[in-house]
């Protein structure tokens, strides 16, 4: 999954289109993610939301982008499709 917990992703439909938040917590078998203010059913209750309806923000841009991959020394780094620089 290209999400992890800690980042800072967007809404892109749903009814909380156009929100933004942190993840919480992520389901990678279900492909699902928990965001911080999001998809709330009660109170205080977070429901799980499709991780094809949320797309990660950069930290370094502050854009929603897509993300690609690239491999240095032998470790696999998220890389930022719009601004070319490394996530993680």
């Amino acid at each position: 999954m290209k999400i992890k917990t800690n980042d800072r992703v967007k809404i892109l439909s749903g009814k909380d289109k156009g929100k933004e938040g942190k993840v919480i917590q992520v389901f990678p078998v279900r492909e699902k993610l928990v965001v911080e203010g999001v998809n709330i059913m009660k109170k205080h209750l977070r429901t799980p939301l499709a991780a094809s309806k949320a797309q990660l923000l950069c930290p370094k841009c502050n854009r929603p982008a897509r993300v690609g991959y690239k491999i240095e020394a032998g470790v696999k780094k998220r890389v930022c499709q719009k601004c070319k620089e490394v996530i993680d």
